[in-house]
């Protein structure tokens, strides 16, 4: 029978087949990310304003902004209800100059550039006295949310309100903080590393697992081995060690699962007050193949149904040959 677990940062039940899990193999689901670079737009852009350049990684404001910061951010009542101007930025990160559509195939320097790229941006956004909080996101291939265009790009949006997931993984990394006098996420680390079962990959400061209680097959989270809650200061240093290991798993889903379409969220303390997240919250990476629909259970629940155990997608990624 399936098992019931909870994920110990958020408390979120998730439902895990065991008996009846579908094969790993069962989950390739291919797609086409080849497209002509002569319609590209990022190949051929002299239109949009340049935010940021370096080692080939360009930033620019988005075509189709979902928040800007041409008003500020003011709450205002509309009856029972509550709005305010979407205040805020959008960019977009464009990844490489070459037309290359997934950060699997770019060289490890590429993609540390691209992660320095991230810190800079998240560390401009602070400047902005409204901003809560910085995202900055891939979408990979339609199934994740993107575009048909074929070329490496990411995004970063920073926003007027704390985001509620934020809210749930830093109250439950403060709650946990509080009973234990530790850290959740340097524990988890440490169990993975001990035990390996759901241990897809490491190097000398990262670590590839597959969470205890996933929301979705193959998921993947990149935790570095020291602690730090915030990402923009965290990682400078390491940016080519991430680099490395953000490669080395983006390699196994495409060469293991056949190309999916994924998404990666950088995972990272609010904006306000750093300082309260220091000891408790521990930035991270999640990653997740789009490999299955979310349907009317999880709707209607807010549970997630996993249909294979994460012991079984990490030996599984941890079979995959990537220097074939």
């Amino acid at each position: 029978m399936s098992q019931l677990r909870k994920d110990p940062v958020v408390s979120r039940w998730v439902i895990v087949a065991t008996e009846r899990a579908r094969r790993p193999a069962a989950f390739v689901d291919p797609q086409s990310s080849a497209t002509d670079p002569k319609n590209c737009p990022y190949c051929h852009d002299t239109a949009s304003k340049v935010v940021h350049e370096s080692h080939g990684v360009r930033v620019i404001n988005s075509s189709g902004p979902i928040l800007d910061g041409s008003k500020p951010f003011e709450r205002r009542a509309h009856g029972l209800y509550e709005v305010a101007h979407s205040h805020g930025s959008h960019e977009i990160v464009v990844e490489t100059p070459q037309h290359v559509a997934n950060m699997a195939d770019l060289p490890v320097a590429q993609i540390t550039a691209v992660f320095q790229t991230y810190a800079l941006r998240m560390q401009a956004h602070r400047e902005n006295p409204f901003v809560e909080y910085v995202l900055a996101y891939k979408n990979y291939g339609v199934a994740a949310g993107s575009r048909a265009i074929g070329h490496a790009r990411s995004q970063i949006m920073a926003v007027p309100v704390l985001p509620m997931r934020i809210k749930d993984k830093t109250r439950g990394a403060e709650k946990y903080f509080d009973y234990h006098e530790r850290c959740l996420f340097c524990d988890i680390v440490a169990q993975e590393l001990k035990r390996g079962e759901r241990l897809v990959s490491q190097n000398e400061h990262f670590v590839a697992v597959t969470p205890f209680a996933p929301r979705f097959p193959f998921e993947t989270w990149i935790l570095p081995k020291e602690h730090h809650c915030d990402f923009a200061q965290g990682v400078v240093g390491f940016e080519d060690s991430l680099a490395a290991l953000i490669k080395d798993v983006l390699l196994r889903f495409k060469i293991g699962l056949n190309d999916p379409a994924y998404n990666y969220m950088i995972q990272t303390a609010p904006v306000k007050r750093p300082s309260a997240f220091k000891d408790d919250y521990h930035w991270h990476i999640e990653i997740m193949p789009r490999l299955t629909r979310v349907a009317g259970f999880e709707r209607g629940t807010g549970f997630y149904i996993c249909p294979i155990p994460p012991e079984m997608t990490a030996d599984f990624l941890k079979e995959v040959d990537i220097h074939a």
